[in-house]
């Protein structure tokens, strides 16, 4: 733990595990699988090809991301203490990877400069922790998923 960093409490181990349990939902399953396997738009023409509205693959864009982006949002208020949370919580350092190329076209398109900013923000935080836990692993993983 960082020194003067919040003590975790019984209710931050409580929504982190609430948050697994989430994750654990057969259709969610399902989307992030496909998000795993599937998902490597880096563009906006990438991305409406592969997930064009309507479509189940956009449907489960959409549930993988707004997912962490909710998640973030915890994490960027304070609800949830992060130290613990990113002990566990690299699925999404992985959505991350995976939708941040694509971000500023999606920000442009939809006309809304704050499209997953907990999600940016909580990344950056997760990234410089990493960073001080093992020096160089965020690099490594970060190609490993970018390709």
């Amino acid at each position: 733990m960082t020194i003067g960093a919040a003590r975790a409490t019984y209710d931050d181990v409580n929504l982190v595990i609430r948050l697994y349990e989430l994750r654990r939902d057969s259709r969610m399953r399902d989307a992030r699988r496909w998000f795993a396997v599937s998902f490597r738009a880096r563009t906006l023409e990438q991305f409406n090809a592969l997930c064009p509205i309507g479509s189940e693959t956009n449907e489960f864009y959409r549930m993988v991301v707004t997912h962490w982006e909710m998640v973030a949002s915890f994490l960027t208020s304070g609800v949830v203490n992060q130290e613990l949370f990113f002990q566990s919580g690299g699925e999404m350092i992985f959505v991350w990877e995976r939708v941040r190329d694509l971000l500023p076209e999606l920000r442009t398109s939809s006309g809304n400069p704050l499209q997953l900013k907990n999600l940016e923000q909580a990344a950056a935080s997760y990234v410089q922790w990493w960073n001080k836990q093992a020096p160089g692993a965020y690099e490594a993983f970060s190609k490993r998923i970018r390709g």
